[in-house]
């Protein structure tokens, strides 16, 4: 590695914090070392970061492009201090935000993995999926389009991802260029995959959050909203119903999503059945 760059993170950010659970079969978080592989150019790319106690998060890459793409896989530069003056004095959120200001979600490389992510997380823990994400991208590929086109969908039903759900990964990817989905709205991005079978406002959300690194759309349906939902509720609750916790984040629905995950995880929300972390 050739090339290493000094970033000082625009507001709050920790990468204790951001990266504690982001291992999975392109990255490592340990001792406090973030690594990354991924395609830059057609070309294969380690890079790796840590920061440190001053705040500053060091990047060493090989390439320019490639400490910039790790610089926003990170998301550095994407300074979330409005939504921690919104949640603030928030009932649900404020103790939340105060004791994990400086999380932020990190992104995967392509957009392709977080749709492979969304189809693998559907309806199953999240151990199991991210096992599932990693045994498919270790045997059979890179995580982009082109790579994820060219199988068969047998192939992905042979590692364990359901039937149809490999088939409408293959066949999404065969159709759509995903990366471009960048420089389309949040709305024209949701709006042109829920038309695709089998993929709903969570995997729609996982997409958005993850793979084009935007905080304006929720993860309705999300299991542990779920669970939340229902301890809050004292009842069992359907995933749509999820939506009404994140209706008062409004922008910043996606980045609510986490939080209120992360804070329920480690009790941190007022409900009457906290999970341990």
């Amino acid at each position: 590695m050739t090339l290493e760059l000094a970033v000082k993170p625009r507001g709050p950010y920790s990468l204790a914090l951001s990266a504690r659970v982001s291992s999975d079969a392109t990255r490592t978080f340990r001792d406090g070392l973030f690594t990354a592989a991924f395609d830059v150019d057609g070309a294969a790319e380690l890079a790796r970061a840590w920061q440190s106690p001053d705040g500053i998060v060091s990047i060493r890459a090989e390439t320019a492009r490639g400490a910039s793409k790790l610089r926003w896989l990170l998301a550095l530069d994407d300074d979330h201090s409005n939504f921690l003056r919104l949640v603030r004095n928030d009932p649900m959120l404020g103790a939340t935000s105060r004791a994990l200001r400086g999380l932020r979600p990190l992104r995967v490389a392509t957009v392709a993995q977080a749709l492979l992510r969304a189809y693998c997380g559907q309806l199953i823990e999240a151990k199991r999926a991210r096992r599932l994400e990693q045994t498919i991208i270790r045997t059979l590929c890179a995580p982009t389009t082109s790579d994820l086109a060219a199988l068969a969908p047998s192939q992905l039903r042979a590692l364990g991802l359901h039937a149809r759900r490999g088939a409408s990964l293959v066949r999404i990817c065969r159709a759509l260029e995903l990366e471009r989905l960048h420089d389309v709205p949040t709305a024209a991005v949701a709006a042109r995959l829920e038309r695709e079978r089998g993929l709903g406002p969570w995997s729609v959300g996982i997409v958005c959050l993850e793979g084009l690194g935007r905080y304006d759309y929720g993860l309705v349906g999300d299991l542990g909203l779920v669970k939340l939902l229902r301890a809050m509720r004292g009842r069992p609750v359907e995933g749509w119903e999820t939506a009404e916790l994140l209706e008062p984040y409004g922008e910043w629905a996606g980045l609510a999503s986490v939080y209120l995950l992360a804070g329920y995880s480690r009790g941190l929300l007022p409900v009457d059945e906290p999970r341990a972390a």
